[in-house]
């Protein structure tokens, strides 16, 4: 379901709480967000604005963004007009999904003025303005809209800001009881389309929940609903039907079969539905690359290991070779310049057949006999070089799959740490960002989970975290585990636990690991003192000893059930 109006007037009454708050930070992670810190009655709390085409959402957030080295344009014009601004007042327009932030703030003279943050939540075409209030002036919006783009309005700095086209449809929040029973008159039976043309804000879903609890007064359920959410009644939760793509509300859906979630706020029920999704395809969009790159590379590795393994094999038979100029240099009574080949008896097989042996005719038929020899001798002496090329790529091929599976399993924290491992090991350019660049922490931040012990379990999501944890983090008598012969994440039990933690420590390492969806996942534990990494390897890679297996089959449910959250090491 998208977030239509009657979720969004439930979120700007429990938003209420933020007027007057100050704002503190304001950061752009990415293209289509804007989070503003917020010090209000409530706390500290984080406003997530999203005017991502696919998932376009507002609501308080838990959830931790990685910020670029340098803000974007954006982000610095909100800092200068916004940043420790007070929230005036925060109201959606009727039914609409567009909500204002109006911001009052000081300049350096002291003098006060305002602004207003417009969030226009319309699917493909939401949007972030910043505009001045009293001119009704756009200073800029976080996607530009020129009249190429639409012939309706312009969304660029110093053009008069126009809102989105009107929907002509009845705002049920102003409107009585009578009004929306007027508005469906002339649809007998009502029907959910008829709710959703008519009657502004109303989603499909709702539509369908509303006729289906009392088709025949869908005005008064419209109009209990309206008054409910405006008394801070909403009823957020989500329902999860057997097979089918979950649904949030603010309200009951009892027309849905499934498992049913309810969250104490409107924010809490948004980012439980949208939070994961949107990581995951920022996530997407942002790994499409090194993705490429490391699986261009991977089959160039793959096809190079097939040569080699040819090369090897003929390698192997270089006594072929010595056993032709020796029967070549046996018979050079017999030979010409010239001649093409040789027949002779071949007295190295018991049989002694009578083979033909090839040869150059510009060569001298002693020179064609030390051919041979030379061939011999360089076959002989690739052999050794030749295998020690063979390990190096398959240790390549096993490091790039390695790599391959984090990028999979990988959050927005984690990917810069991957591109900065890409680029040590000669993959990819490293980037240089203009200005300072930020110093890079000494310790990475690892992911920690608490068993249903009570045990702390940590994750290493890619080498660099990997390479921390277990070298330098884990004690000599934490537990490591690892996916058998399988790339994934080494994880590490600190202290004493139990056999409960044990198995949900493996059950986190066959989740991170190219087994996810497999089924008894072979993961190997022993002590961190029985861990080293070899001289000259790869980051990640390590041998082991004394270890014990045990088989698990990776449950999502109870990982996600696992209190988690990210700490420095």
């Amino acid at each position: 379901m998208a977030l239509d109006g009657f979720v969004l007037r439930a979120l700007t009454v429990e938003l209420q709480t933020l007027t007057g708050g100050k704002i503190t930070k304001i950061h752009q992670p990415n293209e289509y967000d804007i989070v503003l810190t917020i010090r209000s009655r409530a706390g500290n709390v984080r406003l997530l604005l999203s005017a991502n085409p696919t998932y376009p959402r507002l609501h308080v957030t838990e959830q931790t963004f990685v910020n670029p080295l340098e803000a974007p344009m954006f982000c610095m014009l909100l800092r200068k007009h916004c940043e420790n601004g007070i929230i005036r007042d925060i109201r959606q327009v009727g039914a609409e999904r567009v909500l204002h932030l109006d911001i009052r703030n000081r300049d350096e003279l002291g003098d006060t003025f305002s602004k207003r943050i417009v969030v226009e939540l319309t699917g493909r075409h939401s949007n972030i303005i910043l505009l001045d209030p009293a001119t009704g002036t756009i200073l800029d919006g976080i996607r530009h809209v020129t009249p190429a783009v639409s012939a309706y309005r312009t969304v660029m700095p110093g053009s008069a800001y126009v809102p989105p086209p009107e929907q002509d449809k009845l705002d049920p929040f102003a409107a009585t009881p009578e009004q929306i029973r007027k508005a469906l008159a002339d649809s007998s039976p009502v029907t959910p389309e008829a709710v959703v043309e008519r009657i502004g804000g109303v989603s499909p879903l709702l539509a369908r929940e509303l006729v289906k609890r009392n088709p025949d007064r869908v005005h008064e359920e419209l109009a209990r609903l309206s008054a409910k959410l405006a008394r801070g009644e909403a009823e957020p939760q989500m329902v999860s039907p057997p097979g089918g793509k979950p649904a949030f509300s603010v309200t009951p859906l009892t027309h849905l079969a499934g498992e049913v979630t309810h969250f104490p706020t409107v924010s809490a029920c948004l980012e439980a539905f949208y939070g994961e999704k949107a990581e995951r395809d920022a996530v997407k969009q942002k790994v499409t690359d090194l993705i490429r790159i490391v699986q261009n590379e991977r089959n160039k590795n793959i096809a190079k290991l097939e040569k080699l393994e040819q090369t090897l094999e003929e390698a192997r038979d270089a006594d072929r070779y010595r056993k032709l100029g020796e029967l070549v240099t046996a018979n050079l009574h017999l030979v010409n310049k010239g001649d093409e080949w040789l027949e002779t008896v071949d007295y190295y097989e018991e049989a002694c057949p009578v083979i033909r042996i090839p040869l150059d005719p510009q060569l001298t038929p002693s020179e064609n006999a030390q051919r041979y020899f030379r061939k011999y001798t360089k076959m002989k002496h690739s052999v050794i070089a030749v295998t020690e090329q063979i390990e190096k790529t398959r240790e390549e091929i096993r490091y790039l799959e390695t790599i391959r599976q984090q990028l999979d399993d990988a959050s927005m924290a984690d990917i810069e740490e991957i591109r900065d491992e890409l680029a040590a090991q000669g993959y990819v350019r490293k980037r240089s960002a203009p200005g300072k660049a930020k110093k890079k922490p000494d310790r990475p931040a690892l992911t920690r989970y608490l068993s249903s012990e009570g045990v702390p379990i940590f994750v290493g999501k890619n080498n660099i975290q990997n390479e921390y944890l277990t070298n330098r983090f884990a004690a000599p008598n934490d537990t490591w585990l690892h996916t058998k012969d399988i790339p994934g994440s080494h994880v590490v039990i600190r202290g004493e636990y139990g056999e409960r933690t044990l198995q949900e420590a493996a059950m986190l390492a066959a989740w991170f690991s190219q087994a996810k969806h497999s089924s008894q996942v072979p993961v190997d534990y022993t002590l961190i003192r029985h861990v080293r990494k070899p001289s000259g390897a790869k980051p990640g890679f390590v041998i082991y000893e004394k270890q014990k297996t045990l088989f698990v089959t990776p449950d999502e449910q109870l990982i996600k059930s696992l209190q988690t959250d990210r700490q420095q090491g």
